[in-house]
């Protein structure tokens, strides 16, 4: 399967994200892409005030013109991740999609770690704006199997070990990945995270500078299960594609059976003692 990661550097006009969106996804498609994934944040990325007032219903029209994208493009197309409407008196979510070739949605999940951090001079409260999500998903691309997270979630291997246990070959984050954090952890975070679990890391990420005080990173990667970068992107806005092979991903896995010679019965997780916080 030839796989895409689009690469964006969104900021608060919403017209001007998805038409660069869509014009990058019809590009990877015309590539030969019959996966193509979208980063964090893809349609609007601002301040937490302006995520709220641009958030939207599954049903709104940045998801709706994905749906179409992927019906007219044929394409799987990952929505990396918008801000999610909440209910009357609830938070909005962090919320990513994946659509099937025929515009339907395969699923839908909500980031479950909130990005509450002091990072480059800037206070990140994602938790101020955003509700978490509570459960992983996976979903079927065809005949893979692909898990699902969201930037921050790359920081809890936990996640990605359960998205693996549950059948995931190719784990999908879309970031807006901070420049401060990116140019130490970026790459290698990935790349152990595809090498603990032997699968493919698809990883769209914003780059550049957006307001009020966004910094992103940039350097979108494709990884494989052996932890060879396959595809880097450079600094601006692009895709990059590569191709997988899951033959070679079985081979990995028989050859280095780290996830069947786990030992799930050993690891319990430490329990609160009486007293402790």
């Amino acid at each position: 399967m030839r796989v895409a990661a689009v690469q964006l550097n969104s900021n608060g006009d919403k017209d001007r994200n998805l038409a660069a969106a869509e014009r990058l996804a019809r590009a990877a498609a015309a590539d030969g892409a019959e996966f193509v994934a979208l980063p964090e944040k893809w349609n609007l990325l601002g301040g937490g005030e302006e995520l709220v007032a641009g958030a939207e219903a599954l049903d709104g029209p940045s998801l709706s013109a994905a749906r179409g994208w992927a019906r007219d493009l044929d394409v799987h197309l990952l929505a990396g991740s918008i801000s999610e409407r909440g209910n009357a008196g609830e938070k909005a979510s962090n919320t990513s999609v994946l659509i099937g070739p025929g515009g339907e949605d395969l699923a839908v999940y909500r980031k479950i770690h909130m990005f509450d951090v002091d990072a480059g001079g800037v206070s990140y409260r994602e938790s101020e704006f955003e509700r978490p999500g509570s459960e992983p998903v996976v979903a079927p691309v065809g005949d893979l199997t692909a898990g699902l997270t969201v930037c921050y979630d790359l920081r809890f291997p936990e996640l990605f070990r359960i998205l693996t246990l549950r059948g995931a070959q190719l784990i999908a984050v879309p970031s807006a990945f901070t420049l401060a954090t990116g140019r130490d952890h970026w790459e290698v975070l990935l790349r152990a995270r595809a090498i603990e679990n032997q699968l493919f890391v698809l990883a769209p990420n914003q780059v550049g500078e957006a307001p009020p005080h966004y910094s992103s990173f940039g350097r979108s990667l494709i990884v494989d299960p052996w932890g060879v970068v396959l595809a880097t992107a450079p600094d601006e806005e692009c895709f990059i594609a590569a191709d997988l092979d899951f033959a070679a991903q079985e081979r990995v896995r028989g050859s280095l059976p780290s996830l069947a010679n786990r030992q799930p019965d050993a690891y319990v997780w430490p329990q609160k003692q009486e007293g402790e916080g």
